[in-house]
């Protein structure tokens, strides 16, 4: 293994160790994004039963042809809002949000405000 990756996996662990320290009790699922080169993907976690729940990525062709020729943070931002309309439609508006080891900026502040904008709450 590369330092790079375990810079990566040590960073990723320390955020989420924080997160689930201060939800515990919160009774809130979890809000995950992965960012990749290509797509931005998320999905909400129910931790203890090991279970995904809802999902949502620019990789989806129903998501594809809706948002066409886009750049990289419009297309984040329409990947949240969908899956804000999916979370919500499901009942699921209080969640806490797990950026991974990614920055919380470009991409991933996009996605976050598109679901905000949706009605979650996080």
């Amino acid at each position: 293994m590369s330092g790079t990756f375990q810079k990566y996996q040590k960073r990723q662990r320390r955020i989420r160790s924080r997160l689930k320290r201060n939800a515990q009790g919160s009774g809130r699922l979890r809000l995950s994004v992965f960012r990749s080169n290509n797509h931005i993907y998320a999905q909400i976690i129910d931790d203890p039963n090991h279970k995904t729940l809802i999902s949502a990525s620019s990789a989806e062709t129903t998501l594809k042809s809706k948002i066409g020729k886009a750049s990289g943070c419009k297309i984040a931002e329409e990947v949240g809002k969908e899956f804000g309309r999916r979370a919500v439609k499901a009942g699921l508006k209080k969640v806490y949000f797990d950026r991974g080891a990614f920055p919380y900026h470009g991409r991933v502040a996009a996605l976050a405000a598109g679901a905000r904008a949706e009605g979650l709450d996080f």
